[in-house]
């Protein structure tokens, strides 16, 4: 398993499908992982620090596991199968409970538990960015500095 770090969300044109992007802690590597409309909006949220007045999903989710004294000690991505991702939630307890990356890794961003992903996953669909390809990653960061997660929300017919 290898440690990655969430760069962001962000809307892939043109399908205009929200996808988060991972990046390996140690290495070069990015992982795409497509994911829903929500799930990116509470990404976004936890990674601006944006605390709703009562508590979504994922912060109540939080809530149980603190209060009940078993809190997420790690989040790890493990596999790809017909482009659907896979993760598991390991408690401080021990459980691993099977969860989609999208709603690990918005739990894993308000606990501040690590996230790692299978060595083999990012060998089959990571994608390899060399340094003298940084620049098109900050300028990803630079977007992402300036998003909200209101451009997330599906547009009203």
């Amino acid at each position: 398993m290898r440690e990655v770090e969430v760069v962001g969300v962000r809307v892939e044109m043109p399908s205009n499908q929200p996808i988060v992007l991972l990046r390996e802690s140690d290495g070069e590597r990015y992982l795409p992982i497509w994911i829903g409309a929500v799930e990116a909006t509470a990404i976004a949220f936890a990674q601006q620090g944006v605390v709703p007045p009562r508590p979504l999903t994922h912060d109540l989710l939080k809530d149980v596991l603190e209060s009940t004294g078993n809190a997420l000690a790690e989040v790890r991505i493990t596999e790809v199968n017909d482009g659907v991702f896979f993760a598991t939630l390991v408690l401080g307890s021990g459980v691993e409970v099977s969860a989609r990356p999208s709603d690990s890794i918005a739990l894993a961003l308000r606990t501040g538990s690590r996230i790692v992903c299978a060595e083999e996953l990012l060998d089959e669909v990571g994608i390899a960015v060399p340094d003298e390809r940084e620049e098109e990653v900050e300028a990803f960061r630079e977007f992402l500095d300036h998003v909200s997660p209101e451009d997330f929300e599906e547009p009203q017919s």
